[in-house]
């Protein structure tokens, strides 16, 4: 683990950050220059889906050694972000776990706001099943607002008596949107990509007329029993750090089978740097072991 390392990471995100708060056309144009700069690995493969009506990008990396699949919502408050933005980070799992990844672009606000986004990573994850996956051999994943939202979906299966996936692993997770976190202000001076004042502004683009205590739009404040195995990531430099912790608290509390993955020094999602981050990489090994520990045995397929 090098501190330079994390030095050097903090001091490029704060000088090329994103305005999240921003004029919303604008900031998703800043976003897709922003990530059209991250180079996608050679090895990784593309192909366009569409799981329950709702687009998205199937990931793999080199040849796919088992027939588990990772249902992926990516990150950007509800507002911005994409699957094919997501691609960097979620190759990058798909090598590392030898697994398909369907990384989903579900409706964004403030043109869809909730409930749309968790009504699409519902359909997604039905239309697996309609594909003929078996729940054993599904985890649900995300990062950020993805990881709030594959939570959210979670609980609206569960909820419907829904065949449940294996487990679920979230990077950063975003579960409270009433900002109630104590991070929220002892880590704004850390975190050098989110901040207290950016997040609120975005908040009415999802929430519209709704509640943002409601157990869909923020899952902190659900009952989580029932839920499978989760896996929850986070770094300490964090305004979403209390979410993280708080969610994995009431996951215990409800009898949830969960692990809490705090890393020291290292800002939001920070598993997307783990080309030039030693922990990044160390996190995404360690998110490797909980997929396959998990999942079932799909070592029968032959490529």
């Amino acid at each position: 683990m090098s501190k330079e390392q994390q030095l050097g990471l903090d001091a490029n995100l704060r000088q090329g950050g994103l305005d999240t708060g921003g004029d919303v056309p604008a900031l998703r144009a800043a976003f897709d220059v922003l990530m059209s700069q991250i180079p996608v690995a050679p090895d990784i493969q593309q192909s366009a889906i569409a799981l329950g009506g709702v687009g998205g990008i199937q990931v793999v990396a080199g040849e796919v050694s088992t027939d588990n699949v990772i249902l992926y919502f990516h990150g950007g408050v509800y507002v911005i972000g994409s699957a094919a933005a997501s691609v960097p980070l979620v190759g990058d799992l798909a090598r590392r776990t030898a697994m398909r990844i369907d990384t989903m672009d579900y409706r964004l606000g403030p043109e869809y706001p909730y409930p749309a986004a968790v009504q699409d990573a519902v359909a997604a994850y039905q239309g697996l099943l309609t594909q003929g996956v078996d729940p054993s051999r599904i985890a649900v994943a995300g990062e950020s607002a993805g990881g709030g939202l594959a939570v959210a979906a979670l609980l609206a299966l569960r909820d419907a008596g829904a065949p449940l996936p294996a487990c679920s692993f979230v990077m950063s997770p975003y579960v409270d949107l009433t900002l109630s976190g104590d991070s929220m202000e002892e880590k704004a001076e850390l975190d050098p990509l989110l901040k207290p004042d950016a997040l609120r502004t975005r908040v009415p683009d999802y929430v519209a007329d709704g509640d943002a205590a409601d157990p869909l739009v923020s899952p902190l404040f659900a009952d989580l029993s029932g839920l499978p195995p989760l896996l929850i990531q986070v770094g300490s430099h964090e305004v979403l750090l209390s979410d993280a912790v708080r969610l994995a608290a009431r996951a215990a509390s409800a009898d949830v089978p969960v692990i809490l993955d705090v890393t020291p020094g290292v800002p939001h999602v920070f598993q997307a740097y783990a080309a030039m981050l030693d922990e990044g990489a160390d996190a995404l090994e360690r998110a490797t072991s909980f997929l396959t520990s998990h999942l079932s045995d799909g070592a029968a397929i032959t490529t």
